[in-house]
């Protein structure tokens, strides 16, 4: 069985690729699983870079380390606000200033948008997905578009998920069951395209 080795070092990311692509026959492994231990610094100017980035280098070490035979898969995603000129963008994990702080990132979007109304809060979330092999190089772009919500509910989410609505929902990605959010999400729509190579490979 082939192996994808997910580029990730988010947990709540990780465990969402691995539920989305667990009904094709591959090896499904992360940097954890494989004592990965590199951090790629994300200096692209935009999501694909820095999705191609992250493939790339650690494709890199499983080559040096007679791994090649193995593909890498890397997600760069983020929200995207018109009202704020595109923020939080290829920022959006780090938006607040500290890497991984959902909350104090979720603090801070509010402040910025607390005088949109309307359409002015609409935005959405992107998904670049890169795929790298010995004989693969792919990257992918999914969106999904929703609206922000005012105010920030209560509990532990991953990401933007607690403010993003989703119109055909009537709820926020929050609220929303897995299977739900999947069926629509960025990542799942990305991951709809890529499974298309994949059943090639």
């Amino acid at each position: 069985m082939r192996k994808i080795v997910l580029a990730s070092n988010n947990e709540k990311k990780v465990k969402e690729l691995k539920n989305m692509l667990n009904e094709h026959n591959f090896e499904i492994c992360s940097l954890k699983d494989e004592n990965i231990d590199i951090d790629v610094v994300e200096d692209g100017s935009t999501f694909e870079e820095n999705a191609l980035k992250k493939a790339s280098e650690i494709y890199k070490y499983l080559l040096t380390n007679n791994k090649g035979d193995a593909l890498v898969l890397a997600d760069d995603s983020g929200l995207e606000i018109d009202y704020l000129n595109g923020e939080p963008g290829i920022y959006s994990a780090r938006y607040s200033g500290e890497h991984g702080n959902d909350y104090a990132n979720n603090i801070k979007l509010l402040d910025r948008m607390k005088s949109a109304k309307g359409e002015e809060r609409r935005g959405r979330f992107v998904c670049a997905l890169a795929l790298i092999g010995n004989d693969t190089k792919e990257v992918i772009r999914g969106t999904v578009e929703g609206y922000i919500k005012e105010e920030l509910m209560d509990g532990d989410f991953f990401g933007y998920d607690p403010l993003f609505f989703y119109p055909g929902f009537n709820k926020t990605f929050a609220e929303a069951s897995s299977e739900e959010k999947n069926s629509v999400s960025h990542r799942g729509n990305a991951l709809k395209e890529l499974k298309k190579i994949l059943i090639q490979l």
